[in-house]
């Protein structure tokens, strides 16, 4: 889903069109990095061509030339005036043309680094005609637009779109969507309640990049692009072909790739950035993960060992890690991190409470992640909930907020919720007033929704911490408290619900063939 819908119809078409031409060449769950790669040589050549015609005629086609001047030099190889020629040529191996393009890209960008050691991976894979014909496609004007310098947040939408709508794609073909990706208004909701202006934000599983751009994109969109400079953005991922896109994703949208930890490592066993202390830590990590690397002596675990068989608190012990004397993290955890008992989870939830670092949680409603049924929440972390001097914030130390955003969202499609500005402002604009930054009213409980309660009533309680047992909502339901049961029947609901979708783009794709 486009995030401000901006993308003509004309161009959203092309992801199926891209996609059809690499049908049988490879599996369906592979194509989003074939196609981005793409998108990403043409972005690349195009904003070459751009800085070569303002720099005139009589300027030297030279790397340090253009380094000297803050830009990117694109070599001959990868330039798409030279694949077209060569891609029109007899006897060219178009796959091995594109491989050896991105490779020759990689080789002269120090940033881009190992990520495209094997270019496409198109070569022997896919006939070459198919490989002409997607060639092709990626040569429409249309997909530029209206220049580089100009539509760089078109550009960085249109790579957003394709991700999301390949990784449809291949739940259409029943294969694998690909990684973990935070909903969209999940991401704003982390970012615009973290209010990252400044500083160091950080992601230890960034995934393709989204929540740091979503970053950015809050700074420029609050107090101009000249201020976004003002934030340094790291990440991490684990998966190498997921790191690529990042890499790319965060190029596209203006922001130093740098940031992305130079190779792709697992947080757990190989902490990329174990110096860094960052303002802001944003995280939507895979649910209940039990395969990861556990290492009982690893100092970040302050609160407890965390159990083998799930990495939730693993996660956020992480984060708590990494943050700042004054930092804030938020992290998307399944809804049993807020309440289990099992493996020592509740001794670590109690030592974090009481160590005054919960600062907010936060209930989300169902089906906003497309890959998991698992009822979600957020946890919102603060190293230092005072009034912090200066910035003069309401004191919260001893409080914790709730809020209950189960009813909230709405559905678009058969099978996935969104989080409308609406429900963004109230969410949003609760948090803030509790917390005295900038708002428009004074933070008041809402019975159902939000409440501000001190430890003395969570001891109570017995350190558990679903909202709903404090706004004081109506029973919770089986799906709220995590009957597997019924998470097994979303699932098969949903899925049914994706078929019927399928169903809906084959009839169409039939009738317009026989239309023809």
């Amino acid at each position: 889903m486009p995030p401000r819908g901006r993308i003509p119809t004309e161009v959203k078409e092309l992801v199926w069109k891209a996609a059809d031409k690499l049908r049988g060449g490879m599996d369906a769950a592979e194509y989003k990095h074939v196609v981005l790669g793409l998108l990403y040589l043409r972005y690349l050549s195009t904003e070459f061509e751009e800085s070569r015609r303002q720099f005139g005629e009589g300027f030297v086609d030279d790397p340090n030339a253009y380094a000297d001047g803050g830009l990117r030099w694109i070599p001959k190889a990868a330039r798409w005036d030279t694949l077209s020629e060569k891609m029109g040529e007899p006897g060219c191996h178009a796959g091995e043309a594109l491989d050896e393009a991105l490779r020759a890209v990689m080789w002269s960008n120090r940033d881009l680094d190992s990520v495209f050691p094997d270019g496409l991976g198109l070569a022997g894979r896919v006939d070459d005609q198919r490989i002409l014909e997607l060639f092709a496609l990626f040569g429409d004007e249309r997909i530029i637009g209206r220049g580089v310098r100009t539509a760089r947040d078109d550009v960085g939408e249109l790579h957003e779109y394709f991700l999301h709508s390949l990784d449809e794609f291949a739940r259409i073909e029943g294969k694998r969507g690909g990684e973990f990706h935070t909903p969209r208004s999940v991401a704003r909701l982390l970012v615009e309640i973290l209010e990252p202006y400044e500083g160091r934000v950080y992601d230890p599983c960034c995934g393709a990049g989204g929540l740091l751009v979503q970053a950015r994109s809050f700074v420029e969109t609050h107090r101009g692009q000249e201020y976004a400079e003002g934030i340094q953005v790291y990440g991490q991922e684990i998966n190498q072909r997921t790191w690529q896109l990042a890499k790319m994703n965060l190029d596209l949208h203006g922001i130093s790739s740098i940031g992305i930890s130079r190779r792709w490592a697992d947080t757990f066993a190989e902490d990329r950035w174990s110096g860094l202390k960052a303002d802001f830590v944003m995280a939507a990590p895979p649910f209940n993960i039990s395969d990861w690397a556990r290492n009982e002596l690893d100092p970040r675990w302050r609160y407890g060992i965390p159990p083998a068989k799930n990495a939730n608190f693993a996660w956020l012990q992480h984060a708590l890690s990494k943050l700042a004397d004054r930092g804030s993290a938020g992290v998307v955890l399944a809804n049993g991190s807020l309440s289990s008992r099992q493996l020592g989870e509740d001794r670590i939830r109690t030592s974090m409470v009481e160590d005054d670092l919960v600062a907010c949680l936060i209930a989300l409603p169902d089906r906003l992640f497309r890959n998991t049924s698992i009822p979600a929440c957020v946890w919102f972390l603060a190293r230092d909930k005072s009034s912090q001097d200066a910035r003069g914030l309401a004191d919260r130390r001893g409080e914790v907020l709730f809020m209950d955003a189960r009813a909230m969202g709405e559905m678009v499609g058969r099978a996935e919720r969104v989080l409308t500005d609406a429900d963004l402002r109230e969410i949003v604009g609760t948090y803030r007033a509790w917390r005295g930054t900038e708002t428009s009213w004074d933070y008041l409980d809402v019975t159902g929704f939000c409440r501000s309660v001190s430890l003395d009533e969570i001891r109570e309680h017995g350190h558990v911490l679903n909202p709903a047992r404090y706004v004081g909502s109506a029973d919770i339901s089986a799906e709220q408290q995590g009957s597997p049961v019924k998470w097994r029947i979303d699932e098969l609901t949903r899925e049914f619900l994706e078929l019927l979708d399928a169903a809906d783009r084959t009839e169409a794709e039939i009738r317009r063939h026989l239309g023809a």
